[in-house]
Parts: C-alpha cells; sequence; structure tokens
C-alpha cells in the first residue's frame, strides 16, 4: 500500500475527505520527523515508538574490492514495534 492507497482508505473508514486525510497525514510526517531529529521520542501505545539512535563508527568492508573502509559514526531513526500490532500480525 503506498501514500494515496494509505489516505484513500483512511478517508473512507473515517469519512473524511481524502484531502484533508492527507494533511492530517503530512502534518503527522513532519512532527514525527522533527522531533525525532531534535533527539525526541513519540509512543504510540502498543502500536509504534519513534526515537534517534546512535551508531558507533565501525570497520566494514568494500563489497566491490573486498578492501576494509572506515564507516564513520551516525545517528539514524528507531522504529519499535508495540506488542499489541506485534500480536495482531502474529495471529
Amino acid at each position: 500500500m503506498n501514500k494515496a492507497e494509505l489516505v484513500s482508505a483512511i478517508a473512507e473508514k473515517s469519512g473524511q475527505s481524502a484531502s484533508a486525510v492527507n494533511d492530517v497525514l503530512g502534518a503527522f510526517e513532519d512532527i514525527v520527523t522533527n522531533t525525532v531529529a531534535g533527539g525526541g521520542k513519540i509512543q504510540l501505545a502498543g502500536f509504534l515508538s519513534f526515537e534517534k539512535s546512535e551508531r558507533a563508527a565501525r570497520t566494514g568492508r568494500n563489497p566491490a574490492t573486498g578492501e576494509e573502509m572506515q564507516i564513520p559514526a551516525s545517528k539514524v531513526p528507531k522504529i519499535k514495534v508495540g506488542k499489541s500490532f506485534k500480536d495482531a500480525v502474529n495471529k
């Protein structure tokens, strides 16, 4: 399911216009991105949580040459799945 299909499905289920749902979804994306980028955490209990995680520098290999190379430290988004969501998927 892509974003347009998601917007249509939410609009149909909620009775809202697709335009309104698209605006809300866009606002949700912006808020999650800005909060996590700023070091905050968002938790939707039982569903998902979003936070920033730090990845340490490490040594890797160039797959084309096999040569060792240094991979610098970085910050990455981390998404954890909640128990209710996991349970629903595993039924």
